[in-house]
This record gives C-alpha cells, structure tokens and sequence, in this order.
C-alpha cells in the first residue's frame, strides 16, 4: 500500500508523525494567545463588552484571508502553505504580547485570524492525506493532538503567569520551540504542489454547506470555551482564585480524550449518529453549567461540553475531504473557513451578550448552538 503513495517518499508512519507535530504547535499557538487573555485584559484594562470587541478582530482576519488561501493551496500547495502560515501565525501572536494599546491589539489579531485560517485549512489538507494513506478513520487524532496542545499551553501559560512572566516573553519562547519543530519536520510532508488546469473556486455544493453550518455551530461552542471558561468559572460560579481553571481544564481534558476515540466510534456508528450525540452532550453541558452555577456541577457540565464538541470538526473535514465536487484542499478551505469562523465569532459575541445581560443568558445562547449541531446532522447526509 506504501509503495503506491507517490511521489512521496516516506512511509505513512512518519507522514502522519509530521502533520501531528505540526497539529501540535498549531494547537500549541493559539492555547499561549487563549492562557494569557486574561492578562492581556487587565493590562489594558478592558471590559467585558470591550473585550468582546477586540476579539471581533480575529474573525475579521480569518474573513479576510477566506479569498486568499483557497487560492494559494492550489498554487503552492498545503505543505508550503502551511509551514509559511505556522511561522507568521507564530510571529504574530509575540505582537499581540507587544501591544501596547487597544488599536495595535486590535491589529495584531487581524493579523493573527488571517494566518489562522491559512494554517487550518493547511494543515487538514495534510492530514487528510494522511487518512487517505491508512485508509480508515485516523482526523480525529490529530485534532485530539491540537486539543492536548492546548491542554499543554495552558498549563504553560499558568506556570508563566506564576512566573510572573509578561505576555511577549512567553510568546518568544513558543515562537523558538514552533520553528524549531517546523524545521525539523518540513522534509517528511507531503509535497502536493500540483499544475492546477481546473478553476480555483467552485461554489460549494449543498452537502458542503450543511458541513460548514455543523461546523460553525460546534465551533462557537468550542470557542466561547477556550476564551470565556475561565472568566465564567471565576464570576459566575466564584470559584477559589485557585481553581478558576478548573472549568477549562475539565474542557481540554474531555475533549482530547473524545478526539482519540471518535474515529473509532464513529467507524462503528457513523457519522450522522456520532454528531447528533455530540451536538446533545454539547447542549446538556452548557445547560447544566447554567442552570447550576455551582462548582462541581458547573465542571461536570464543562466536561460533557468537552466530550461533545471533540469529534465534530473532525468528522467534517474528513467528509469534506473526500468531496466529489471540489479538490481536497479546495472543499477544506471552504467547510473549514464557514466552520472557524464560528470559533472566532463565538468569544466576541458572549462578551456583547455579557455586557448586555449575563455571562449565564450568553452561556444559554451558545447551548443552543449544539442543539443546531444535531438538528442539522440530522438532515445531512452523511
């Protein structure tokens, strides 16, 4: 079977290795950004409405990048793509550690959105073809690699925090160890720069948008988690100054556990049924958090929120990756763009809803995301 993947050279053993290391410091990037918001926040001393506006501007740069990297996968190719957005990924996020005022945070993020958005779809388009090596179910791994790196930046972000470390200190040192490690591994990816006679952009197909839609809803809900769990733990449930991230711990814990079981269960079960599930653990999670403002049944609904969203982006972009209307790298770019855009939109709009009402009716919102996860599961077919 590895004698036929050409014109790579490698085995499929050390292919999947790379892209899992490069999931890793993408995952790795955005957790450093993610520990240190509060920081940041108190540095410059934003509100919660304010903040909600400043993250605003990440989805701003992923939008901004949506015409950019569908084009340039097809010219240069995912690998190239993605080792030139890893590094700019990484140099941007040492200047949101530099900013010194709203304005230049706010320019920053672009900046920060629209290399994200590049590394994303890259780095699926990678291990897409890494899945198609194998022959079976293995995305989820890798996302569950990204979850685990997030884990990991944020136990690292605590201990710089502890440290009493600044901002653009900690992201320098992730910003050595991210170019070290793309340097290492950039000679065991696939080169899949290809002569692209067909067009560059081809309107979605209805099966690719319903994607997109399960995607941007899960999505919402894993993102007000990365960026919100912690200020929810600390002013809503009152948690000890000790504990305030225990939530998001719960979160990253579950969610890199579900990730390393889903391709094994949705090979048994599907991926219709695997999704209607998580879009119902997601929902329940949220309400329970809400419903019950408390300690532990707060960190119990966190970690069903974990569990549900952990294997539906991955399901997608795998079936979105063997699309019969667009190339890989193509569908992934489109599914994945609609779909992260949830997960940048998703913070700024709880901050808006918090400043308007309560961090709790913007927990209840977001719930209503999964709910949307397995009614439009539901429908697809998948």
């Amino acid at each position: 079977m590895e004698a036929a993947i050409s014109p790579y050279n490698h085995s499929r053993t050390v292919f999947r290795v790379a892209v899992a290391a490069m999931f890793f410091m993408t995952g790795l990037c955005f957790a450093s950004w993610t520990s240190r918001i509060a920081t940041i926040q108190q540095t410059l001393d934003l509100s919660e409405a304010q903040l909600g506006g400043v993250l605003f501007a990440l989805p701003v740069g992923l939008m901004c990048s949506l015409p950019f990297s569908g084009w340039v996968i097809t010219k240069i190719g995912s690998r190239n793509l993605l080792i030139a957005a890893l590094i700019v990924y990484s140099c941007a996020l040492v200047t949101l550690g530099l900013a010194q005022n709203t304005l230049q945070l706010i320019i920053c993020l672009v900046v920060f959105g629209f290399a994200s958005n590049s590394v994303n779809i890259s780095v699926n388009t990678q291990a897409v073809a890494a899945e198609g090596m194998y022959g079976r179910p293995i995305l989820a791994s890798f996302h569950g690699l990204w979850s685990l790196a997030g884990f990991t930046g944020g136990l690292i972000g605590v201990f710089m925090m502890h440290m009493q470390v600044v901002p653009w200190k900690h992201f320098a040192f992730m910003l050595a160890l991210i170019v070290i490690v793309v340097i290492i591994t950039i000679p065991y990816l696939k080169n899949d720069k290809v002569v692209n006679t067909g067009p560059v952009f081809v309107m979605p197909d209805n099966s690719l948008i319903k994607l997109g839609v399960i995607a941007f809803c899960s999505l919402i809900c894993e993102g007000a988690m990365f960026d919100w769990s912690v200020i929810y733990f600390k002013k809503v449930v009152l948690a000890p100054t000790d504990w305030i991230g225990a939530g998001f711990t719960a979160f990253m814990a579950t969610m890199a556990l579900g990730r390393f079981v889903a391709d094994k269960f949705a090979h048994r079960f599907g991926l219709k049924r695997t999704m209607q599930i998580s879009g119902l653990l997601t929902a329940a999670g949220l309400l329970i958090a809400v419903i019950f403002p408390y300690f532990y049944s707060a960190l119990a609904g966190f970690l069903l929120v974990g569990a549900g969203v952990s294997s539906v982006v991955p399901m997608v972009y795998s079936a979105a990756g063997k699309s019969k209307t667009m190339a890989p790298g193509v569908a992934l770019a489109a599914v994945s763009t609609l779909g992260f855009m949830g997960f940048l939109v998703g913070p700024p709009i709880i901050g808006f809803i918090a400043g308007l009402a309560t961090l709790r009716a913007s927990f209840t919102l977001i719930a209503v995301m999964g709910i949307c996860v397995t009614i439009v599961s539901t429908k697809a077919k998948i």
